[in-house]
């Protein structure tokens, strides 16, 4: 409740206000405190009721020992008297800010001494009077003293920040948790400023703390390993792999991809997750680096330290066109089959084939088709495309001939005998991976902040991994059918797997028939009959079931393209009466128990707080919350518990009367990076790196987006050359300068010239 303060005049005319509050609650002089913390804690009581904030001042010494003491306003003091002349002409050193001030030089304050031969002290003197207005009570909250943040207000916006958010909405959220600005401690200012003081304590230092503290993960935790390069005093590049990473690429690193994203960190160092699929059909990392620059000696650098932490080769590595890192991964790993993204490739089209070819034909589903058609050979795939490209004239396409050179690298029929070469046929997963820590971090960030990120990253993660793996081992999926089979199959794959197996199982009983079967030398040869939803027949496949050692295969080749039976084989295992999946046929990246149970400890998370005080925080904040929660219906406990936790606050004070060290700013935020002060610097964070990902927020369009803005546009009819195309007969290609039609051109020199104008 508020209290108007008394307002009077001195007989010279001056104001002055005396605080209204009772008198057993105001300072006297001869009172005599135990301690210099009590007299504190009194007179910033007694200020808050009245309605002015106070601070600690002069401390007069003789030889040493303390004689006097002063708590005084906050206003007390006199304001800087920095004018300036306004006829002087010279520009000033500095700018000088065009601010209020609060001071007023007024003279209420305390003043005490010490008591002899204690640690006591006794007030001698009390100044009541204040020389300005007083503070409503309701308006407290914005005073100098009520503004100063927590530990649990710092520890909020540091975690806010690490997860995305900054200073302002991590205020705005605090306000709305807690029911209003009045119960935030802070304003915007104070927690954007707290923000600041984070990345200042990090500082020049921030390369040298990163690297001591993975240097310190490698000594104290289990199988974590990393790398890094210095040269001539800047960090290059750093590589970083802990034990969980490890043990899902043992699992699941048969297939990675990997590529480069930016402005995930201020100093412009380019991200590159390794990214893989694991036995939910999620995304999983098995590894990141941060590299100067995108050359062939930075990604070799790279690779090999990856190499080194997981010391196995995958089967198939996939990256994008960049020619720096097709270089690498043939230098580094040799045991693997390097596979472009298809994605990077068959975007092209727009802008590398003539425009009409493309809007006016079939050309573009055909190229589809035909590139994306995973059942067809090789042998196949040359045949109909050289049929493709003579029926459309693009044999002297440059770009069509130089893809079809390296159609071994992209096309997914020269993959069709590797196993799981359909696992990813894109980097769409390094894309969502990339644009799951762009979620978390940000352009401006610290390396030590984009650890923390990072961090928080690979937090959620491994929580929707846990999550899955949970409903997995707790829940029992709907049968679509009454065979056996598909109840084997739920009990020894994942949910996710098992609706596509479920799937295939389905399809096997009411889309799949038996035409024939056949022995022959030892094999039992079963012709299957693939119908579509209108009983039309799609194909006939091929299930060659071997009698002396129970192996199967079908023509489809669908268990060696994504590790799992097809629906072909389900139909001849149904014909044979098999009601399990043989176990050399259940892939071991696809079971639900293939990771060890330590991967799922508390022990292993990155927020896990392996810290003892940290434990004891959190389980004192969770037991005040469920006590809370379990008296909020009932005013009378309600108000005993508040009178309790008040007696409590007391007794804790009394034991901690003054602000421990701990709670320093700079312990503060190593307390919560978890990173500390480095006793030397020898690696500086790089600058001036350019890359392709660093310029201004103004994005480069390529030729290819152009083409496909070009194909959006609505089509009207070019009287020139007649037909319905984007353009006009003003600018129509087929007029010459002069204004008169050019002859006719063949569709080939048309393709030609859009081609080249590409």
């Amino acid at each position: 409740m508020a209290v108007t303060p008394n307002f009077y005049h001195s007989p010279r005319g001056t104001k002055y206000w005396i605080p209204n509050v009772p008198t057993p609650l105001k300072p006297a002089t001869g009172m005599v405190f135990g301690r210099w913390e009590d007299a504190v804690t009194l007179y910033q009581d007694y200020a808050q009721r009245a309605g002015f904030d106070i601070r600690l001042s002069t401390i007069a010494r003789y030889k040493g020992v303390i004689t006097h003491r002063y708590i005084v306003c906050s206003r007390f003091g006199n304001p800087n008297s920095n004018t300036g002349d306004s006829m002087d002409v010279t520009p000033a050193s500095s700018k000088q800010r065009n601010s209020s001030f609060k001071v007023t030089d007024c003279q209420a304050c305390i003043k005490l001494k010490p008591v002899k031969g204690t640690e006591g002290y006794s007030i001698y003197k009390f100044i009541e009077p204040h020389n300005h207005g007083l503070v409503d009570v309701d308006n407290m909250d914005l005073t100098r003293g009520r503004r100063q943040l927590t530990f649990t207000e710092q520890e909020f916006i540091h975690k806010a920040q690490t997860s995305g958010f900054g200073a302002t909405v991590s205020h705005r959220m605090q306000a709305s948790l807690k029911g209003g600005e009045h119960l935030v401690r802070g304003t915007k200012t104070d927690h954007k400023n707290f923000a600041r003081d984070i990345r200042e304590f990090i500082g020049e230092r921030d390369a040298q703390m990163v690297i001591d503290k993975l240097n310190g993960n490698m000594l104290h935790l289990e199988n974590f390993y990393f790398n890094h390069t210095v040269v001539n005093g800047e960090l290059r590049s750093l590589f970083w792999v802990d034990d969980i990473c490890k043990c899902n690429y043992n699992a699941f690193g048969d297939v990675v991809a990997f590529d480069a994203t930016y402005d995930t960190n201020k100093y412009n160092m380019i991200f590159v997750p390794f990214t893989g699929v694991d036995n939910h059909q999620k995304c999983v990392t098995f590894g990141a680096g941060l590299l100067y620059n995108e050359t062939i000696e930075s990604f070799t650098w790279l690779l090999d330290s990856f190499l080194k932490a997981h010391v196995k080769h995958p089967r198939i590595v996939l990256t994008d066109q960049d020619a720096a890192m097709k270089q690498a991964v043939s230098s580094v790993f040799t045991e693997s089959t390097h596979r472009l993204c298809m994605w990077h490739v068959t975007k092209k089209l727009p802008a590398k084939v003539c425009g009409d070819k493309l809007e006016n034909t079939d050309l573009r589903s055909r190229i589809h088709k035909l590139v994306w058609n995973v059942f067809i050979k090789p042998s196949t795939f040359e045949s109909r495309w050289k049929d493709l490209m003579d029926e459309f004239d693009l044999g002297d396409n440059n770009w069509l001939n130089d893809m079809f050179e390296i159609r071994d690298q992209w096309v997914p029929a020269y993959f069709r005998d590797l196993p799981m070469c359909c696992l990813m046929k894109t980097t769409s997963r390094c894309e969502s991976s990339n644009s799951l820590f762009k979620v978390y971090s940000s352009s401006g960030n610290t390396l030590v902040q984009f650890m923390l990120c990072y961090e928080n990253t690979l937090n959620a993660q491994r929580f929707e991994h846990r999550r899955l793996q949970y409903e997995t081992t707790t829940t029992s999926p709907k049968m679509l059918t009454s065979l056996p089979i598909e109840r084997h199959a739920s009990y020894i794959y994942t949910h996710n797997l098992f609706k596509e197996v479920q799937k295939e199982i389905h399809k096997g009983l009411y889309s799949c028939g038996l035409d024939r079967v056949e022995t022959v030398d030892g094999c039992r040869i079963s012709f299957v009959n693939h119908h579509d939803k209108s009983k039309g027949l799609v194909g006939e496949f091929k299930v060659t079931f071997t009698l002396n050692d129970g192996t199967i295969e079908c023509s489809c080749r669908g268990f060696t393209r994504i590790g799992y039976l097809c629906r072909h084989i389900f139909c001849v295992f149904r014909n044979m009466n098999i009601d399990v999946i043989p176990d050399q046929y259940v892939a071991s990246r696809w079971r639900h128990d293939v990771l060890p149970p330590k991967i799922f400890s508390i022990d292993v998370r990155y927020s896990g707080g392996r810290d003892e005080k940290t434990i004891k925080r959190q389980e004192a904040t969770t037991l005040f919350n469920e006590c809370a929660d379990r008296v909020r219906g009932d005013l009378e406990n309600l108000i005993d518990f508040v009178e309790d936790m008040r007696m409590l606050k007391e007794k804790i004070y009394q034991a901690i009367p003054e602000k421990p060290a701990y709670n320093s700013k700079a312990v503060v935020i190593s307390d919560l990076t978890g990173y500390s002060e480095p006793e030397s610097v020898t690696a500086t964070a790089p600058k001036g790196i350019r890359n392709k990902g660093c310029g201004t927020s103004r994005r480069l369009i390529g030729p290819g987006e152009k083409a496909v803005e070009r194909s959006q546009k609505p089509k009207r009819l070019c009287r020139t050359c007649f037909t319905y195309t984007t353009h006009d007969s003003r600018n129509c290609k087929a007029k010459d300068p002069k204004g008169k039609k050019k002859a006719k051109k063949s569709s080939n020199s048309k393709g030609k010239g859009a081609q080249d104008d590409a």
